[in-house]
């Protein structure tokens, strides 16, 4: 049985990106939310295995999300996506609880490698 993994980014694009490289491989996306509030909201409902989570985004931003989350589930799996330069907040989202990060734009082997990291 795949993976359960949830998509977190405000960009309908970038889930779209995220999601196609996954079930290629044999992961299955359970969800998708367009912002932390969402998000966190989806992990309750959806309990998955990992959560690729954006960090500028609306409503609620990557890093408090994974807070939110973490406190709900201190066991939860979460790899942060973001752009280049984000640099301080990926470390602000890897103190918060964050397992690992990927840089867009997105490298499909990447992307596979820190998932596999993260539930495998």
């Amino acid at each position: 049985m795949g993976k359960r993994i949830l998509i977190v980014d405000d960009a309908a694009f970038m889930r779209m990106m995220i999601k196609d490289i996954l079930t290629k491989n044999g992961y299955e996306v359970v969800g998708e939310a367009e912002n932390g509030q969402v998000a966190v909201e989806k992990y309750q409902e959806l309990k998955p295995d990992l959560v690729t989570m954006d960090i500028t985004m609306p409503e609620m931003d990557g890093i408090t999300a994974v807070k939110a989350i973490k406190a709900i589930d201190p066991n939860a799996r979460i790899i942060m996506c973001s752009a280049m330069g984000q640099q301080s907040m990926v470390i602000d989202a890897i103190q918060a609880g964050a397992r690992d990060f990927i840089v867009k734009p997105f490298q499909p082997e990447r992307v596979l490698e820190a998932v596999s990291k993260a539930i495998d």
